[in-house]
Order: structure tokens, then sequence, then C-alpha cells
């Protein structure tokens, strides 16, 4: 396989609003409204950032009855500079640290955190 095997990424909420809130304060960056297709008014999105043909996948957060936010689920990983100024800003927003910036050999560092809906994440850099 010559490609990585993830190409977008949901996370479940209950709250947009709130959530919303909490991402673009953590991640320091602007959610962009997603038009739904028709047949799909019950749902709304909002996308992270993402940049067309760019190294990384990007995804958004999404409301509706499809699925449920909450712990013991997918884990997803946000890429950051340094996950320990992103950590930081965790508790403030509303949401937990569970776990502060550790190793993770040369793969880099990672804090595993929780949002203000209840979704476990990661927060992975190199540095």
């Amino acid at each position: 396989m010559s490609k990585n095997i993830f190409t977008w990424v949901e996370i479940y909420v209950d709250n947009m609003e709130r959530a919303r809130k909490f991402y673009e304060e953590v991640l320091k960056l602007d959610l962009v409204p997603m038009e739904m297709p028709g047949g799909m008014d019950e749902y709304q999105m909002v996308s992270f950032p993402w940049i067309e043909d760019g190294p990384n996948i990007s995804g958004a957060l999404v409301s509706g009855p499809m699925g449920k936010p909450g712990a013991g689920g997918t884990v997803v990983y946000l890429t950051c500079e340094d996950c320990s100024v992103e950590e930081s800003r965790v508790e403030k927003a509303g949401g937990k640290v569970h776990q502060t910036k550790f190793s993770i050999g040369d793969y880099g560092y990672c804090s595993i955190c929780e949002d203000t809906e209840g979704n476990i994440f990661g927060l992975h850099s190199m540095k």
C-alpha cells in the first residue's frame, strides 16, 4: 500500500456549539461549517481546516442521529507543533487531560485528553 489508510475522521458530538468552541480554543484555529447534502437535515458538520493534497488527513465534528460521543471508542490524534502547548489549553476550554505529554520513542510525543462531549482524543507532535 502506498498511501496512509485514513482519509477522513468524524468526531461525534451532542452539542455542536460547545464542541466547536472547545476545539477552536485548544487548537487555535477556525472550524468551517459544511453544507449537508439533501436528506441529511438532522445533521450538522463543521470541518477542521485542510490542505488539498497535504501529507495528513482532516475531518469534522458531527452532530446527528448516527453516532454518539463518548469514551471507549475510536481515539483520534490531532497533529501539533508541540502537544504540550495545546494540552495546556484543554482544561481551560472545559476538557480534561488524562495523560500529560509522554514520549512514544522515534514517533514523537502524545497527550491523551477528553473533550467537552466525553470523547477521548490524542495530541501528537514530534517535539
